[in-house]
């Protein structure tokens, strides 16, 4: 349940240590905590990260829709990296303009009208709604959910998070 054959991953995908992150691309916290977590992967490199959606704000299932057709055309991480970036303007909690990611996604030399059409691929609606009953069915209440090795960040910190990756590591 924690992790699904069709959630993008990065790092060592034999890794020991599995960091599940339920995140929400229209989380202020998800964009801000995104940098930890890819330093996280650099400074242990036995550890695989597994995305998982938690679309809670308003926006946010248009966004994982973006991000997912991109994904068609091998930019990913390349399309969540540039609209976390962008996030302060098209996420705005009081003035949200999630139609200005349409000008942000051009510089990933991706094709717009084949990104369009893939948003609307059954597929990408059908992991938004599993990952959203999985989000509920693991208790994920807030965003960045993390897991490790299956187990739940309890209290949530770039260090706490730190110290159990360290700490499943360190078991093996």
């Amino acid at each position: 349940m924690l992790e699904r054959t069709y959630s993008p991953t990065l790092g060592n995908p034999d890794a020991k240590v599995t960091l599940v992150e339920f995140l929400d691309p229209e989380c202020e916290s998800c964009r801000a905590f995104y940098p930890y977590v890819k330093e996280l992967l650099s400074k242990y490199p036995d550890v695989k990260l597994v995305v998982r959606y938690a679309p809670f704000h308003p926006n946010s299932k248009f966004i994982i829709k973006v991000i997912e057709a991109a994904r068609k055309q091998d930019k990913y991480w390349e399309a969540l990296g540039l609209l976390f970036y962008h996030q302060p303007e098209w996420g705005s909690h009081h003035d949200p303009k999630p139609e200005l990611v349409w000008t942000y996604l051009p510089e990933l030399g991706l094709d717009i009208d084949k990104l369009k059409e893939d948003m609307n691929d059954p597929k990408i609606q059908e992991i938004i709604d599993q990952d959203e009953a999985d989000t509920k069915a693991v208790g994920v209440r807030a965003t960045p959910g993390f897991f490790v090795n299956g187990k739940p960040l309890v209290n949530f910190g770039y260090q706490q998070l730190e110290d159990m990756i360290k700490a499943e590591i360190d078991s093996l």
